[in-house]
C-alpha cells in the first residue's frame, strides 16, 4: 500500500519540470527531477508487481493440497477483497489515471478467483455437486466485471487528473503547485477510503493468524503469498520516504497526507511477520485427519465423475 503524488502536467511537456525524467512524466504526469524521485517511482512500480504476483503461489498451493477451505480463513479473503473494492471505487471517484484503474481492477479479479477457489474446495470437500455452478457463476461475474471496467476505463483515460500511487491502493490526490493547502475534495476521498481500506487489510490478518494457531499447521497456505506482500509493503515504505515533498510542502505535511497508507502498511507488515513465525513454528505440522480425508474424498469424487 504505497502512496505517491502524480502532478497534473501536460503529456510530454517538460517546460514546467526542468531536468525532469521524460518517461516518468509521459507515463504518470510526475515531475521526477533527481535520482531520489526516479528511485521512488521505480520502487513503487516494483511494489505493485509484488502485489500483483502474490496470489499465484496460493492458486498453485490450493490446487496442490485441495484443502484451501481449511487452510485459509474466509474472513481473511473477504477483508482483502473489501480493501481492494474500496480502492477500485475510489479510483473512479478520484479520477485516477488509467494505469492505476486497471491495476485496481486486476486486484479485485485476483481476489474473486481466490474466493472462487475457496468456495469450490468448500463444496468439493463436503461431497457436494455444486462445483460446476460455482465456476459458471464466477465466469459470468468476471465477464461482467471486465466489460464494466472497459467502459468505465474509457472515461478514466480521457481524464487528465493527477493520481496518488499506492502499491496496493491507488487513489487520486491533486497537488497545488503554489504550496501546501488544506485537503482538497479528492484528497479527502482518497484519505477516507484509504483509511478504511487500510483497516480492512489490517483486520484481515487476524482471522488468518487465529486459523493457523487453531490448526497448528500452515499446510495449504503459501508462504510466498505473504512474502511477496511483505516485500511490496517494504518497498512502498522506502518509496514514500525517498519521494521529495512538493515545492513549498514540509516533510510533516507530506507524511500527514500519506499517513493512512503508512500506518496500514506498517501494521500489515507487522502482522505478516507474525504469520511468518507461524510458518516456522508449524513447519513440521501436518493437516489434520479430517482435512486429509476431505481432500481424498474430493479426489475420489473427481475420479468417479471422469
Amino acid at each position: 500500500m504505497a502512496a505517491r503524488r502524480w502532478r497534473g502536467l501536460p503529456h510530454g511537456n517538460l517546460s514546467a519540470c526542468p531536468n525532469g525524467s521524460r518517461w516518468v512524466m509521459d507515463m504518470f504526469h510526475e515531475c521526477a527531477q533527481d535520482g531520489r524521485d526516479i528511485a521512488s517511482v521505480v520502487l513503487g512500480l516494483v511494489s505493485i508487481c509484488c502485489f500483483a504476483a502474490a496470489s499465484f503461489p496460493q492458486f498453485y498451493q490450493a490446487c496442490k493440497t485441495g484443502i484451501m477451505d481449511r487452510a485459509l480463513s474466509i474472513y481473511f479473503l473477504l477483508g482483502w477483497l473489501g480493501g481492494d473494492l474500496l480502492n477500485l471505487i475510489g479510483s473512479f471517484l478520484a479520477d485516477q489515471l488509467p494505469l492505476q484503474v486497471y491495476t485496481a481492477v486486476y486486484y479485485v479479479l485476483a481476489d474473486l478467483v481466490m474466493l472462487s477457489l475457496y468456495c469450490y474446495y468448500k463444496v468439493k470437500n463436503r461431497g457436494g455437486g455444486f462445483a460446476a455452478p460455482i465456476n459458471t457463476a464466477f465466469f459470468f461475474l468476471s465477464l461482467g466485471m471486465v466489460s464494466t471496467v472497459s467502459l468505465l476505463g474509457r472515461g478514466a483515460a480521457v481524464a487528465q487528473g493527477t493520481a496518488t500511487f499506492k502499491g496496493r491502493s491507488l487513489l487520486s490526490a491533486p497537488t497545488n503547485e503554489l504550496g501546501p493547502e488544506p485537503f482538497t475534495r479528492s484528497e479527502i476521498i482518497g484519505f477516507t477510503i484509504g483509511s478504511i481500506s487500510s483497516v480492512l487489510y489490517l483486520c484481515s490478518r487476524v482471522p488468518q493468524i487465529y486459523t493457523n494457531y487453531k490448526r497448528k499447521s500452515t499446510v495449504g497456505v503459501s508462504y510466498s503469498l505473504f512474502a511477496l506482500v511483505m516485500l511490496g509493503n517494504s518497498l512502498y515504505g522506502i518509496s514514500v520516504l525517498l519521494k521529495n515533498p512538493e515545492p513549498g510542502q514540509g516533510e510533516g505535511d507530506y507524511v500527514l497526507h500519506h499517513l493512512p497508507w503508512l500506518v496500514g502498511s506498517l501494521g500489515v507488515l507487522s502482522l505478516d511477520v507474525v504469520i511468518s513465525f507461524q510458518f516456522l513454528a508449524y513447519r513440521g505440522g501436518r493437516p489434520s485427519t479430517h482435512e486429509e480425508r476431505d481432500a481424498l474424498l474430493g479426489q475420489q469424487g473427481d475420479s468417479l465423475e471422469s
